[in-house]
C-alpha cells in the first residue's frame, strides 16, 4: 500500500484562490480586511512564522500590520499595544505569537484580544461558543490547526461521519478543541483523545481510522502500532538545530515508514501547517464580511 498525499500546500493554494476573490468582493464595498501580528522578542522560528502569514496577506490582498516588541517588555505596556490594535478599525483580527517570554501571563494577554478579532479562534468565548453548540452553524472564529484539518481531509474528500478518530496531544491550540469540532453533528466523528499520559496508546492507535498525531514528540507513534488503511495527519513539531550549520530541521510525531501502512497521509512539514496559515486568513475575511453584513 502506498498513501495517498494530503498536500497542505496545494490546498491552501486553493482556498487562497477563493480568498482573493472575497477579499476583491469586500473592497468593492468599501471594506479591507486587517491582520495583526504582536511578535514579542526574536525568536528565529516564530519570526519565521510571522513573516510567512504576511506573505499570505499580501497573495490574497490583506492589508496586514506588523507590531514587533521588545522580549523585556511589561505585561502593562503590551497590553497598551494591543488596546491600539482593539481599537483600529482597519484591523479586522490579529493574532499574539505565541510563545510569549515567561514574565508574561499568556492566558491574560490572550484574554485582553476582542472575540471578534480573535483571529486564532482560541479566545475563551469563541472556544466556549464551540463547546456549546453542537447543531448550528458556527460564525466565531474556529481554531485555525482544528479547520485545517477538516478543510484538508474534505479538499481530499475523505469523509468524517461514523469514523473513530485518534488524536494524540492535549494542547490548546489542537489536541483539545479538534475534538469540539469533529463531534459536531455536521461532521460527525467519534473522538477518542490521548496523550502522552496514556496507557497502552498502540492499542488504541490500532483501533483509529483516523489518527491526528499532535503531541510535539519526535517519531513517537511507530507506524506499526496502526492499522492497514488508516488516515493519518501529522501535526506534531519538533524543530532540532544543527549546532554547526544554524539550520533547523522539522520532523513530526509519526515515524518514518507511514506511506506503507496509511491510505491517506499528510507529512511535517508540508501538510497541515500550510492549512493552519490559510485558515487565519479565512478568520479574518469572515469577520470583514460579518461587519459589511452587520
Amino acid at each position: 500500500m502506498t498513501a495517498e498525499l494530503l498536500d497542505g500546500r496545494a490546498t491552501a493554494k486553493a482556498i487562497k484562490e477563493d480568498l482573493a476573490l472575497r477579499v476583491e468582493s469586500l473592497k468593492e464595498q468599501g471594506v479591507t480586511p486587517g491582520l495583526a501580528t504582536v511578535l514579542v522578542g526574536a525568536d528565529p522560528a516564530s519570526r519565521s512564522y510571522v513573516a510567512g502569514k504576511h506573505r499570505d496577506c499580501q497573495e490574497v490582498g490583506i492589508n496586514s500590520m506588523q507590531v514587533e516588541l521588545d522580549e523585556d517588555i511589561s505585561e502593562t505596556e503590551l497590553l497598551a499595544e494591543l488596546e491600539k490594535l482593539n481599537n483600529d478599525d482597519a484591523c479586522t483580527g490579529y493574532i499574539v505569537q505565541l510563545p510569549l517570554p515567561n514574565h508574561l501571563d499568556t492566558q491574560r494577554i490572550l484574554e485582553s484580544i476582542p472575540p471578534e478579532k480573535d483571529a486564532d479562534g482560541l479566545h475563551p468565548m469563541n472556544l466556549g461558543r464551540l463547546v456549546a453548540n453542537v447543531n448550528e452553524p458556527i460564525s466565531s472564529p474556529l481554531p485555525c490547526t482544528p479547520k485545517g484539518c477538516v478543510d484538508l481531509l474534505a479538499h481530499y474528500g475523505v469523509e468524517l461521519g461514523g469514523k473513530h478518530v485518534v488524536v494524540v496531544g492535549r494542547g490548546v491550540t489542537i489536541g483539545r478543541p479538534i475534538g469540539l469540532l469533529l463531534t459536531r453533528r455536521q461532521i460527525n466523528a467519534t473522538v477518542t483523545l490521548c496523550h502522552t499520559g496514556t496507557a497502552d496508546l498502540p492499542k488504541h492507535l490500532h483501533s483509529a481510522d483516523v489518527v491526528i498525531a499532535a503531541a510535539g514528540v519526535k517519531h513517537m507513534i511507530d507506524p506499526l502500532d496502526l492499522k492497514p488503511g488508516v488516515i493519518a495527519l501529522d501535526v506534531g513539531v519538533t524543530r532540532e538545530v544543527n549546532p554547526e550549520t544554524g539550520r533547523a530541521t522539522i520532523y513530526g510525531d509519526l515515524a518514518p515508514g507511514i506511506e506503507e501502512v496509511a491510505s491517506f497521509y499528510s507529512p511535517n512539514p508540508g501538510g497541515v501547517g500550510p492549512m493552519t496559515r490559510v485558515e487565519l486568513l479565512q478568520n479574518v475575511v469572515l469577520s470583514a464580511e460579518q461587519t459589511v453584513s452587520s
